[in-house]
């Protein structure tokens, strides 16, 4: 047997034998269960929201108060951010699939710089709206200082849930859709 092989061999045998024991086979779980339903804290609320306008990249502007009869995720986030990296994918899947239906996301950027946003977002293929962030949008909302940061209004425009973590297809589906039935 060559050299390399007998300095390997006493590896492969200990890896061939290691059989991992129940705690380390939660904790594995318990980190899969983590990366695909990360925690947050949601908060449930019935408060109206100041009407505010957001300058959408596009160079529109927006005021909340013209999505009136919908039901919009208004989410706080940026692109150095991998939390709000790791919820968008399931924020575009949820968007595409219910926006017939009443659904609006404003995505608002933290960023200072709108290139950076507008790649990033051409890079991955969003298509929701988004805005950077800007004083009377970010005080309408009561300044939210953690990343991400969401909060879904309901056809009155009042916030009903408020999100501080990441948002994945299943708390959307729970929080939103009876909204959208309403």
């Amino acid at each position: 047997m060559p050299a390399e092989e007998k300095s390997a061999a006493p590896w492969r045998q200990r890896l061939k034998k290691y059989r991992p024991d129940w705690l380390t086979l939660v904790l594995l779980g318990l980190i899969a269960y983590l990366w695909f339903r990360p925690p947050a804290w949601v908060s449930d609320l019935d408060t109206p929201v100041a009407d505010a306008q957001a300058v959408l990249l596009s160079g529109d502007r927006m005021a909340l108060d013209q999505w009136r009869g919908k039901v919009v995720l208004v989410n706080f986030w940026a692109t150095w951010c991998p939390y709000c990296r790791h919820e968008m994918p399931a924020m575009e899947a949820f968007y595409r699939e219910h926006r017939n239906q009443g659904f609006e996301i404003l995505a608002v950027s933290t960023d200072d710089d709108a290139r950076t946003v507008r790649e990033f977002l051409a890079k991955e293929g969003y298509s929701f709206p988004v805005a950077l962030d800007n004083a009377e949008l970010s005080r309408a909302f009561g300044s939210p200082t953690r990343l991400p940061t969401s909060f879904i209004l309901d056809k009155r425009g009042h916030v009903r849930h408020k999100i501080s973590g990441q948002v994945h297809a299943g708390r959307l589906q729970d929080l939103v859709l009876p909204l959208l039935k309403e």
